[in-house]
């Protein structure tokens, strides 16, 4: 898989979300492992550049991300 982030970014676009916004990790990893063939490294990949660019933020549990608004400060989110 050449660009991981795009498949868990459309993937968690289309989740819908529960409670708060959240969007559990395992909604957006076994679609994205089982349909889509990527490993768990890609995945964490992914996850891991999403976050940095400030589209996902994930809870400190690792159990769950939300989306960010543009220009939402990740520091004001709980």
């Amino acid at each position: 898989m050449l660009l991981p982030v795009f498949p868990v970014m459309l993937s968690a676009m289309c989740i819908a979300a529960v409670q708060d916004g959240r969007i559990y990790i395992e909604r957006l990893n076994a679609p994205f492992l089982f349909t889509l063939k990527g490993s768990g490294s890609e995945f964490g990949a992914g996850l891991a550049y999403a976050i940095r660019q400030g589209w996902l933020w994930k809870h400190e549990s690792g159990t769950y991300v939300k989306l960010m608004a543009p220009g939402e400060d990740p520091l004001t989110k709980a």
